[in-house]
C-alpha cells in the first residue's frame, strides 16, 4: 500500500468524498445559502440549465423564482421541518427557460443552506444531456435575440451610413461591417428557432412528395455534381407530419451528407435517400407517458469519410460540429424537430458509409396517428 493513503476515516478523505458524489451525482443539484444564494451547483444542473445557471449563481437564487414557486415552497419546508422533503411533479419554470416537470427533494445541511435536487421527467427527446442541452439552447436562443438582434440594426444602419459618405477605399470597410452583422444575425435568427414553443401543425403528408423536394433543392445547389440516388417504398401510408417542418428536417439531413460526400474531394461522391416501413417500431411520446408508432423510416445516406469518433456521442448536441465555419446548431435543431413529430433520429457510421435514420408516425385516413 502506498504509505501517503490517508486512513478511511480522514476528515480531509470524507470532505473528499462528498465534494465527489455531489458532482458526479447523475441529478441536478444546487446548494441554496441561508440567503438564498446558490453557492454550488453540480455538472448535471449545469447542464440543465445553461449560462443562466453560472449568472444566477452570483446573485440571489430565490430572487430569480417565479412568485408562488413550488421551489420556493420545498426549500421552505425543509428549513421549517428540519428534515428532507419530497415532492412528485414539481412545475419549474426557471432562467427564462420552457416550464418542465420535475421530482424535487430538498434536504437542510445544517447550517442554514438546503441541498436541492431535481429527477427530470424528459419528454420525446433522445435522453437527459441531449435533453438539457436542448433546454439550455431554447433560453440561450431568446436571450441572444432579445439581447443582440435590436443593437445588430443599429450597427448595421451606422454602417450603410458611414459607407456612403466614406471615401472610395475606406468603403470595403465599412461594407465588411454590413456583412459580418448580417451573418450575425443569421446565426442568431437561427438560435431563434429553439425558442419556439409551437406544436408542429400534423396532417396526412406523402413522405415522397416532401423527399421529391428536398431532392430537387439539393440537386440544384448543394448536391450539385454528386450521384443522386432514391430507393422509395411506394406502398407507404402517409406520415403525421408537419410539412415546413419535414422539409427543414430532410434538407438539413441531405445538405450534410452531400456536404460529407464532396469532401471525397475525387467526384465519386454518392448520396442516396431510402424510405421503408418498420413493423412493429414505436418510440415514447410527448412527456414519457406511452409508446407510439413510429414505423415510417427516411434513410439518408452518404459515402463520405465519416463522423469523426470523439463527435458520435454529441452529434446532436447543440454546438457540435466538424466543420471549421459551423456553429453546431442543424443537427439539434433537427432533433428537435424530430422530437417534437413523435419521432426518433439517430445515425451510423464508418469511413467511406454514413446513414441517419428518422422514424416518424403515420396517420390513418382521418388523420389521427396510430
Amino acid at each position: 500500500m502506498n504509505g501517503n493513503t490517508q486512513t478511511q476515516d480522514s476528515p480531509l478523505d470524507n470532505d473528499a468524498l462528498r465534494a465527489t458524489a455531489f458532482e458526479l451525482f447523475p441529478d441536478p443539484a444546487m446548494v441554496v445559502d441561508r440567503h438564498g444564494a446558490l453557492v454550488a451547483v453540480n455538472e448535471a444542473a449545469e447542464a440543465l440549465f445553461g449560462q443562466g445557471l453560472g449568472l444566477l449563481a452570483r446573485g440571489r437564487f430565490r430572487a430569480a423564482l417565479p412568485p408562488g414557486s413550488a421551489l420556493v415552497s420545498l426549500l421552505n419546508r425543509a428549513l421549517d421541518e428540519d428534515a428532507r422533503v419530497r415532492e412528485r411533479g414539481v412545475h419549474i419554470s426557471l432562467f427564462g427557460l420552457p416550464p418542465f416537470e420535475a421530482d424535487g427533494s430538498a434536504a437542510p445541511l445544517g447550517d442554514g443552506s438546503v441541498l436541492l435536487t431535481l429527477s427530470v421527467k424528459t419528454g420525446p427527446e433522445r435522453g437527459g444531456a441531449e435533453a438539457a442541452g436542448l433546454r439550455s439552447i431554447v433560453g440561450l436562443g431568446r436571450m441572444l435575440a432579445h439581447e443582440i438582434k435590436n443593437p445588430l440594426a443599429g450597427i448595421r444602419g451606422a454602417a450603410q451610413l458611414l459607407k456612403s459618405g466614406a471615401k472610395a477605399e475606406d468603403a470595403p470597410l465599412a461594407q465588411l461591417i454590413v456583412d459580418e452583422t448580417d451573418r450575425v444575425r443569421r446565426l442568431v435568427e437561427r438560435m431563434e428557432a429553439f425558442s419556439d414553443d409551437q406544436l408542429p401543425d400534423l396532417s396526412p403528408i406523402n413522405i415522397h412528395q416532401i423527399l421529391d423536394r428536398v431532392r430537387a433543392l439539393a440537386a440544384n445547389g448543394v448536391a450539385d455534381g454528386l450521384v443522386l440516388k432514391e430507393n422509395y417504398d411506394p406502398s407507404l401510408p402517409p406520415v403525421l407530419g408537419d410539412e415546413d417542418q419535414l422539409i427543414q428536417i430532410f434538407l438539413n439531413l441531405v445538405k450534410n451528407a452531400a456536404e460529407a460526400a464532396h469532401s471525397r474531394g475525387d467526384g465519386r461522391g454518392e448520396l442516396c435517400i431510402h424510405t421503408a416501413y418498420r413493423h412493429g417500431v414505436r418510440v415514447r411520446a410527448a412527456k414519457g407517458q406511452a409508446l407510439r408508432g413510429a414505423p415510417l423510416e427516411v434513410r439518408i445516406q452518404d459515402n463520405g469519410p465519416g463522423v469523426p469518433a470523439h463527435l458520435r456521442e454529441h452529434l446532436f448536441e447543440p454546438f457540435v460540429t466538424s466543420k471549421a465555419n459551423g456553429a453546431g446548431l442543424g443537427l439539434a435543431l433537427v432533433a428537435k424537430l424530430v422530437a417534437g413529430h413523435g419521432g426518433l433520429i439517430d445515425f451510423e457510421s464508418e469511413p467511406g458509409r454514413t446513414v441517419f435514420r428518422v422514424l416518424l408516425p403515420i396517420a390513418s385516413v382521418e388523420g389521427v396517428s396510430e
